[in-house]
C-alpha cells in the first residue's frame, strides 16, 4: 500500500526571547508574523583532487552558513494607540552604539491541525540585520507591511 501524503495549510508562530548574557530580557515585539523565510543551512564543501584518481574528487565538509531569517508582519497598533516600535528600537540601539548589544534567541513553531505543534526551528543569538518599513501607497489600500531580517549564529530543527 502506498503512503498517502496529506496536504494541509500550516500556521506558525515566532517567539523572540533574550539570549543569556546579552543584556536582553523578556520577549521582543508583540503579535505574530505573516511570513517567515530563511530557514536554510548551507554547508561549504571543499574539493581535494586525489592523485592518480582522474574519475573522482574527494569532498570535505567545511563550515555551515546560515541564511538570514526574514520575518514579515503588518504594522498594527492597539485601538487608538501608537504602532509597536520595539523591533525598530532594537535596531536603533545597535546602530546608536548601545552596549551590550541585545541578542535574541528565537523559535519558529509550525502548527498543524487543532493548533498542534508539528515542527520547531530554533535559532540562537539573533541580531537585527535589516528592518524595512512599509511601502505606503494610498491608491492601493494595501496593508502596511514591515520586514525584519535577523542574522543568527545557529539554526536547528527539532520536533514539537
Amino acid at each position: 500500500m502506498a503512503d498517502s501524503v496529506l496536504t494541509t495549510t500550516f500556521r506558525f508562530r515566532v517567539s523572540l526571547l533574550g539570549s543569556a548574557g546579552s543584556g536582553a530580557s523578556g520577549a521582543l515585539g508583540t503579535g505574530g508574523f505573516q511570513e517567515c523565510t530563511g530557514l536554510e543551512v548551507e554547508m561549504d564543501a571543499t574539493e581535494f583532487p586525489e592523485g592518480g584518481s582522474n574519475d573522482a574528487v574527494v569532498q570535505r565538509a567545511g563550515r555551515a552558513k546560515y541564511t538570514k531569517l526574514v520575518l514579515k508582519r503588518g504594522m498594527f497598533a492597539p485601538e487608538g494607540g501608537q504602532v509597536d516600535s520595539q523591533l525598530w528600537q532594537w535596531l536603533q540601539d545597535v546602530v546608536s552604539g548601545v552596549r551590550p548589544i541585545r541578542r535574541y534567541d528565537g523559535t519558529i513553531q509550525v502548527l498543524g491541525e487543532a493548533q498542534a505543534v508539528v515542527a520547531t526551528w530554533t535559532f540562537t543569538r539573533g541580531l537585527p540585520a535589516k528592518l524595512v518599513g512599509p511601502q505606503l501607497n494610498a491608491k492601493t489600500g494595501d496593508v502596511a507591511i514591515e520586514e525584519l531580517h535577523i542574522a543568527h549564529e545557529g539554526l536547528r530543527l527539532g520536533g514539537p
